[in-house]
């Protein structure tokens, strides 16, 4: 039998996600070893985990045990780094999952999901997933978010249910500021607001409002400051209203028993992860300084662990593979509202130091 019949529709002309090209076939590619490669294209920590998450790792005592479904040992880490209670806190395997539930907590199919682009990609790509409506409210030309016009869009559309937004927002960096917050918050719907990147920031972030929002949900992540991306860990700071829901609708075992020793290894290291987010701050300010030097490159501002810079007069697609054969990786966008943009993550200083050399003389 033809079993393409069976499939949900709208899966069938959706548009998949595009990752970036995995280290190991990159490094094959390109013909180098990935020690030789500066990799600045997936705002990754290159300082990595902290010695003692590194030290957990080498010694899991129950590798072969199921992981707590209520990741509560971590919770309550959590808790006590965030001051906030402990209910209110959901572990997920990375906030990307947090997503996904989210949406598999509010949508139904033809709901709809307000997205303000250029942005991550992921809030897109599971409103498709999860046969949601997306409604772009596309940012203005300095990347800031267009309250009004999500304002206006609520009166005119009766299913809306979900709204996320990014702050520090990637690929630009900016913030959400606190009064387009408060407006955002008084709308009929629920306000997921991703904060992936706030210790970058120097601004402590909204987790604390939660308790104080019924329809604002906060995410943050373990694969910034803790340099644990690839292993997948995140959290979710939730109204408790919705807290019994989720944990109705979230896999058992989400997170592995290796990633909450890291997570919990590096939150009790916090002297670790200020000095890398400090050392990192200082090379995205540097990198900036000596990037608005290049003639062809417009520097955004930005309050993350990466800048975005837009290519003047040259090809930004063509520098992008001028600099990936010279073993530098840096994120090429070409979509509205990003015309000719690279993104190129915060790095050590060294790194920093060829990456502007290369640009100097391609």
């Amino acid at each position: 039998m033809n079993i393409q019949p069976l499939i949900r529709p709208e899966l069938l002309t959706m548009e998949p996600y595009t990752p970036i090209v995995p280290f190991d076939v990159l490094s094959a590619r390109l013909g180098r070893a990935p020690a030789d490669i500066i990799k600045l294209d997936a705002n990754e920590n290159p300082y990595g985990p902290s010695p003692r998450a590194r030290a957990a790792l080498a010694s899991l005592p129950f590798p072969h045990i199921y992981p707590d479904p209520e990741s509560t040992a971590l919770r309550a880490a959590l808790a006590r780094d965030l001051g906030l209670p402990a209910q209110n806190i959901l572990a997920g395997s990375g906030a990307d999952e947090l997503i996904d539930l989210i949406l598999r907590l509010f949508i139904s199919p033809g709901d709809a999901v307000i997205d303000c682009p250029p942005t991550f990609g992921m809030y897109s790509f599971d409103t498709a997933v999860n046969a949601g409506q997306l409604l772009t409210v596309p940012r203005r030309a300095d990347f800031s978010v267009d309250v009004a016009a999500i304002e206006n869009l609520i009166t005119h559309h009766s299913k809306l249910k979900t709204l996320f937004l990014a702050s520090p927002n990637n690929p630009d960096g900016g913030l959400l500021a606190d009064a387009d917050l408060r407006r955002l918050l008084d709308l009929p719907l629920a306000v997921v607001l991703d904060e992936a990147y706030i210790e970058f920031s120097g601004m402590p972030g909204h987790a604390a409002w939660v308790t104080e929002r019924d329809n604002l949900i906060v995410l943050r992540t373990f694969s910034k400051r803790a340099g644990l991306a690839g292993l997948r860990v995140g959290y979710g700071i939730f109204p408790s209203a919705l807290m019994p829901h989720l944990w109705k609708i979230k896999q058992p075992y989400n997170v592995s028993v290796a990633a909450t020793a890291a997570a919990l290894a590096s939150l009790d290291d916090p002297g670790y992860m200020g000095q890398v987010v400090a050392a990192l701050v200082a090379e995205r300010n540097r990198m900036a300084e000596a990037l608005s030097e290049v003639p062809f490159v417009r520097v955004y501002p930005s309050h993350a662990n990466f800048v975005l810079c837009r290519i003047v007069g040259r090809d930004a697609k063509e520098l992008k593979f001028e600099l990936e054969q010279r073993g530098i990786l840096v994120r090429y966008f070409n979509k509205p509202g990003l015309t000719d943009c690279i993104r190129i993550s915060a790095g050590k200083p060294e790194q920093t130091d060829t990456l502007v050399q290369a640009l100097k003389s391609v």
